[in-house]
């Protein structure tokens, strides 16, 4: 790999791609493969696969307090620190919220789980490959709400197939409309016993619902070279440290190195983009201006082409922060939506029984996946007050060993080796629409302590989530008591944005240069030699994780913008 100390000669590229996670390391992977000599700008340090995993292998025991947090570590980390897999295990993987500060109103709390290294936040994703439905891409058009998608699904799927083919998705074939399979699926993880007994009774009652194996980015069956320098998923769930097995997809250990090996990336690490240099006589963007993370020295960098592949508010703000005569209120920004309809699903809702029987039955291993009852609301046709619609996610366990129940002798070493019973767990992810108020801005007139603008998010869910709440409460509710739980018990909490980690949409495409930035190739309308590849570009945000459709409309943009070079038309 290519450091700066050789590159004194030159700052000039073919490419240059804004961040090295989900889909920069994809924008990086795609563009090498085709020739291009890239830049990889990364604004946190450089993580390398395996060797910088420091915990991977750590028993419990291993940790000081037994991995138990520290007060100072929530002080330090009082947003990250709410997420489910941040622990003594993970934080160096998790930005520390007092010195990567942002803002938001006191009564709309915007909670933003950030991970600024090589592989960015790809090293924390819960791993979930859902591809959207032709459901998602019509949805904006036939109801009315948002901009209509300027692709549907026939476009993107060959997308997803080269996606899901090269990074390794486990998941069950079945014929669930609102949940399209991958035609290079591997292996899906096995039901275990509760879920199987669940499964059956639920799709006794219900013909509208079926409970299946989540789809997930893990390769549990691999032919020898299949995945190179990756193996098979040895079902630990500690993917939050790192997988030192490259079993799961991280953008460090699959398309980072296929990157580096086409020997025509230059990574940068420490590299935070300040803003887009755009030339007013050329009408097209030239390079970026970077600051350097650690000597806070400037630097400019030039290339025909620019990705921007920072994540949704960070992308944002950098095209916020680029204004010329021409683009005042920032870069490519002629539409004056920049920034606008930010989204995030919304979740928090959940319940769980106890299923009776089955005592002889256990399982092993700590299987890194639920399962999933897709999307059955609003599906043919409008049938509920609300629009759109939510998906349950789920699963079943033996509830543990009682290491402090009371007892002696053999009684007592008799019940320290029985489980538990069988609990069953749902929760949700539901649909949020697009808003025109729900935004990113950004504060020129206080700037963080490397020069940027402070980010500042306004965002609420409305309405129509809050009527989709009250349906999901009751059809949980309903759901465990149709599987014959026992002891059932629904909870729900204030929905917060930024929770579920899935903000988009605030540079969003369209067909329509006056009411979105992007067109159907990811290219900025204003500016052609500009693309926006992250979470900024969905004009919808559909019910499930995102990921694997950030990463298929990288691929496909690639692809567009190398050809448009090779034709001079960038």
């Amino acid at each position: 790999m290519h450091y700066a100390k050789i590159m004194t000669n030159s700052n000039t590229f073919d490419a240059i791609v804004v961040g090295a996670g989900m889909t920069g390391s994809w924008a990086a992977k795609e563009l090498t493969e085709k020739g291009l000599k890239t830049l990889v700008l990364e604004r946190g340090r450089e993580v390398k696969h395996v060797r910088d995993y420091p915990t991977a292998n750590k028993a419990p025991w291993e940790f000081e307090y037994r991995g138990h947090l520290t007060k100072q570590e929530k002080e330090d980390y009082f947003i990250q620190h709410r997420k489910y897999n941040f622990d003594t295990g993970s934080k160096h993987f998790f930005v520390n919220d007092k010195e990567h500060r942002y803002e938001f109103p006191e009564d709309k709390p915007f909670w933003w789980f950030r991970g600024y290294q090589t592989g960015g936040r790809s090293l924390l994703w819960g791993r979930g490959a859902y591809r959207f439905s032709r459901l998602e891409f019509e949805s904006n058009a036939k109801d009315g709400v948002g901009t209509d998608w300027p692709i549907r699904y026939d476009d993107i799927a060959p997308w997803y197939d080269y996606v899901e083919k090269f990074i390794g998705v486990a998941g069950a074939q079945h014929d669930v409309q609102t949940l399209p399979c991958g035609q290079h699926y591997l292996p899906p993880f096995d039901l275990n016993h509760g879920e199987k007994v669940v499964k059956e009774r639920l799709e006794a009652h219900y013909t509208d619902r079926k409970l299946i194996p989540n789809p997930v980015a893990h390769i549990t069956k691999a032919e020898p070279g299949q995945f190179k320098g990756r193996s098979e998923c040895q079902s630990r769930n500690m993917c939050q440290r790192g997988c030192p097995y490259g079993a799961y997809f991280s953008a460090n250990s699959s398309t980072i190195p296929a990157a580096e090996e086409t020997g025509n990336m230059t990574l940068l690490p420490h590299s935070l983009v300040h803003s887009v240099i755009y030339d007013e006589k050329q009408d097209k963007a030239v390079g970026v201006r970077v600051i350097n993370t650690e000597t806070k020295e400037a630097t400019e960098y030039h290339a025909r082409v620019i990705f921007l592949c920072a994540s949704t508010l960070t992308s944002t703000a950098i095209l916020l922060n680029s204004k010329t005569p021409r683009f005042s209120e920032g870069l490519a920004n002629s539409s004056g939506v920049l920034g606008h309809y930010l989204m995030d699903h919304h979740s928090g809702i959940s319940g769980q029984g106890i299923l009776e029987g089955g005592e002889d039955r256990i399982y092993k291993g700590s299987r890194p996946a639920m399962v999933a009852i897709p999307r059955f609301r609003n599906v043919d046709q409008q049938q509920m007050d609300f629009l759109r619609g939510y998906g349950i996610w789920g699963g079943a366990h033996r509830q543990g060993i009682d290491a402090t129940q009371v007892g002696i002798g053999p009684g007592l070493k008799h019940n320290l080796t029985q489980y538990g019973p069988w609990v069953m767990t749902l929760g949700t992810q539901a649909e949020t629409l697009p808003n025109y108020e729900n935004r990113v801005e950004i504060d020129e007139d206080n700037p963080d302590q490397w020069g940027f603008p402070m980010i500042r998010v306004i965002a609420a869910y409305g309405e129509n989530e809050m009527k989709m709440r009250e349906d999901i409460y009751q059809q949980i509710e309903e759901m465990l008591e149709v599987a014959g739980l026992k002891e059932i018990s629904v909870s729900t909490s204030e929905p917060v944005f930024g929770n579920t980690i899935h903000e988009m949409g605030t540079a969003r495409m369209g067909r329509d240069p006056k009411n979105s930035v992007l067109n159907a190739f990811n290219q900025a309308h204003d500016v052609p030699n500009l693309f926006v590849t992250d979470g900024s570009c969905m004009a919808s945000s559909g019910n499930v994780s995102t990921s694997l459709t950030y990463m298929a409309l990288t691929a496909r943009a690639c692809d567009y913008a190398v050809k448009q070079m090779k034709a001079g038309n960038i």
